[in-house]
């Protein structure tokens, strides 16, 4: 596929070395996935549009099926690589998704991956790992719905205040079998990868931590246009809903996902 040259207008990031492209200089564009990169990255960067020239973009948003592959676990590839990268190299890092990163880079970087459908770029040339952090905080934040559904909602919320910690985590593990097929792996894949963030000692994010940064994004509220009175209520038990989820054993979102979620990432 032609690449033409151009000059850079404004400062973007190179798609293969994730190094900003400066104003005036010289820029590859290609014309059918309008990846950006330094004319001295052009031999770095593998043909994936003549290699795949019936591959389709993501849509610019859309619910988590939408995204998802069409064979079992459900999870959608932009998830499993943020997660893995964020594995690979991030459980070390202070502040793992309370630290926000660069907000132009975390856009720049969805709008790449969703416009690369499944071919992903590789992450590992994103310097700084909160910025991949918040591609995935960013993605999960704009879907059409929360992962817990709109119509699941209530339920989710009921479930988490029963005050036995039993007869809680018996109702929600049977309100999650109720989710719709890629929400409900999705949902099993985050929890176990935040289950490993806070089980590391150098990121400090606990549970508690992990639920006030993911409470708004993975439970979100009843409907697309919550008040602002329902916003200030629903705000505390959408933390207390990720928190009592992350309460699950392993062993439960694990059997969600199947011995598949060996091929996903490392457990």
């Amino acid at each position: 596929n032609p690449i033409p040259l151009f000059q850079v207008i404004r400062p973007e990031p190179c798609g293969v070395c994730g190094s900003r492209i400066r104003f005036g200089k010289a820029a590859l564009k290609c014309r059918q996935c309008q990846l950006l990169l330094h004319p001295k990255c052009r031999e770095q960067c593998p043909n994936l549009c003549s290699l795949q020239p019936h591959h389709h973009a993501w849509p610019s948003e859309g619910v988590v099926a939408d995204f998802a592959p069409s064979t079992p676990p459900l999870v959608p590839a932009l998830v499993v690589q943020c997660v893995t990268e964020v594995e690979t190299r991030g459980l070390t890092e202070t502040g793992l998704y309370r630290v926000p990163g660069t907000e132009q880079l975390v856009k720049e970087w969805k709008r790449k991956l969703l416009r690369a459908g499944g071919a992903l770029p590789a992450l590992s040339s994103v310097g700084d790992i909160h910025v991949v952090c918040g591609v995935l905080k960013d993605f999960l934040r704009g879907l059409k719905e929360p992962l817990v559904t709109f119509s699941l909602h209530p339920a989710f919320l009921q479930a988490a205040d029963i005050p036995s910690d039993a007869a809680c985590s018996t109702a929600l593990c049977h309100v999650v079998r109720k989710l719709p097929p890629a929400n409900r792996d999705t949902l099993a894949f985050l929890m176990l990868h935040l289950l490993r963030v806070s089980h590391s000692p150098d990121c400090k994010m606990d549970v508690l931590n992990l639920s006030r940064v993911f409470g708004p994004t993975l439970v979100g509220h009843a409907s697309a246009n919550p008040t602002p009175l329902v916003i200030m209520e629903d705000t505390p038990r959408q933390s207390k809903v990720v928190a009592r989820l992350l309460s699950l054993p392993s062993s439960f979102w694990r059997g969600i996902l199947g011995m598949e979620q060996e091929n996903l990432v490392p457990i």
